[in-house]
């Protein structure tokens, strides 16, 4: 029997990955544990290994594809086998009721089986009426809805009317409905051809093209990492009530420590240590004397995270990703600068793993190095809050109680957090013990 080909879940919160790129052909001799594809969740590209040594067949999906997590993709073949060898399909019975559709479908607590709630959205997700889904082991597990719906097969499709069928998710029917744009003969990418947003969308900018002749423009399809941006920051913002305080720091004590430690690591052979390094290590600091700054909120439950790992927002040729440092509280200004040259480094040339961009409680995001002197970040989800540092400008400051004004590099700090769990004062005295530090870093030596 064909050896199935699935997307990989491997993110507690991941439900779906864009196909990047197939790294073997349709019929291509394949070996177990080699790379066939590479994918990309919200957070990071990975390499997909075949699970069985034979031929590559039966490719479902194409790159820029959005597939959900534990959908057979391809199929691994022995020699011998072909795509017909499948496990014998459930009988289907004589006149088929249709599938419930999502908006008319029966509440939870009102089914009379037993099923866990990963099979109810699964259930949903594929159009399938999960009373009719048989039980392997007394209650409907997720493999029990995926195995009944690959033998519905093109049975499986939500009614568009009585006298056409057309499988399409909700949000591609919304668009259809908005832009006018039918959904019979568009070609669907979702499993069992199921047409997605994405589908209805493509159609949207050829429609939108072609009426637009006299302003000819380059269109770029919003897929992999700009897509996922996208979404990621657009939940942020609809979800979390923003507040944004700002603060200045006079850096000129941190200027002298940044030099201090660059002449140690130069006698050390070691890389340079960067404004963002120390500012990660002073962070670390200042989370530690406030716990609600350092913590997500999920599940309508507030986590106060108990390490404090600060990641750091890092730009890409097409968009951005935020490596992490792990325990930064726990570690000193060089191994702090070793740490995130690395990261740095790493996450440029798309050599990250998945564990070096989980776990985040706080993230810094600094423009400084373009000149920008003051932004607001936008919250990176479920953290609770995002500190956005600005450019050192140099600006005459009142430095004593008698009016004396000396010029000094000034760092503008905005911290942006989530008003459902961080007050303006919280964060204010936050930003208060961050000044100190910053202002003062012997303190923490002291």
């Amino acid at each position: 029997m064909p050896t199935p080909v699935i997307m990989p879940k491997v993110d507690m919160d991941q439900e779906k990955a864009t196909i990047i790129s197939w790294e073997k052909k349709e019929g291509e001799a394949v070996k177990q544990d080699e790379t066939i594809l590479t994918v990309e969740t919200e957070k990071v590209a990975i390499d997909v290994s075949s699970p069985a040594t034979g031929i590559l067949a039966g490719i479902k999906f194409q790159s820029g594809d959005v597939v959900p997590v534990a959908t057979v993709i391809a199929q691994i073949l022995k020699p011998g086998e072909t795509l017909t060898d499948q496990p014998a399909a459930t009988p289907a019975p004589a006149v088929a009721p249709p599938p419930q559709t999502i908006a008319n479908a029966q509440p939870a607590h009102s089914i009379p089986v037993q099923a866990s709630p990963l099979a109810m959205r699964v259930a949903q997700e594929l159009g399938v009426d999960i009373t009719e889904v048989p039980a392997s082991k007394g209650k409907i597990t997720r493999e029990d809805v995926e195995a009944y719906a690959a033998s519905l097969k093109g049975r499986i499709e939500l009614i568009e009317s009585p006298a056409r069928r057309v499988a399409a998710t909700p949000a591609a029917r919304r668009i259809s409905k908005e832009t006018g744009i039918p959904l019979d003969g568009i070609p669907g990418s979702g499993p069992f051809g199921r047409i997605q947003a994405a589908d209805v969308k493509s159609v949207t900018v050829t429609v939108s093209a072609a009426s637009s002749a006299e302003r000819p423009a380059q269109i770029i399809p919003l897929i992999g990492i700009r897509k996922k941006i996208a979404e990621r920051m657009q939940f942020s913002f609809q979800d979390a009530p923003h507040i944004a305080e700002s603060v200045e720091a006079d850096i000129s004590r941190l200027e002298d420590v940044r030099v201090h430690l660059n002449e140690l690591a130069a006698l050390k052979g070691e890389g340079k240590v960067s404004l963002t390094a120390i500012l990660v290590k002073l962070t670390a600091w200042a989370l530690e004397r406030h716990p609600y700054i350092n913590s997500s909120l999920i599940d309508e439950k507030i986590h106060l995270w108990r390490d404090i790992n600060i990641g750091v927002a890092t730009a890409l040729e097409d968009g951005l990703i935020v490596p992490v440092v792990h325990a930064a509280n726990k570690l000193s200004f060089g191994e702090t600068a070793e740490k995130l040259n690395d990261l740095s480094q790493r996450a440029r040339e798309g050599r990250l793993e998945l564990a070096e961009v989980q776990r985040g409680t706080f993230t810094i995001s600094n423009l400084g190095m373009f000149g920008i002197r003051q932004f607001r970040a936008v919250i990176n989800p479920p953290e609770c809050a995002i500190l956005a540092v600005g450019a050192a400008v140099r600006k005459p400051v009142v430095i004593d109680d008698r009016d004396t004004v000396s010029v000094r590099p000034v760092i503008v700090f905005t911290l942006s957090a989530d008003h459902r769990v961080i007050d303006g004062v919280v964060a204010a005295k936050f930003l208060v013990d961050l000044v100190k530090v910053v202002e003062h870093p012997e303190i923490m030596i002291a």
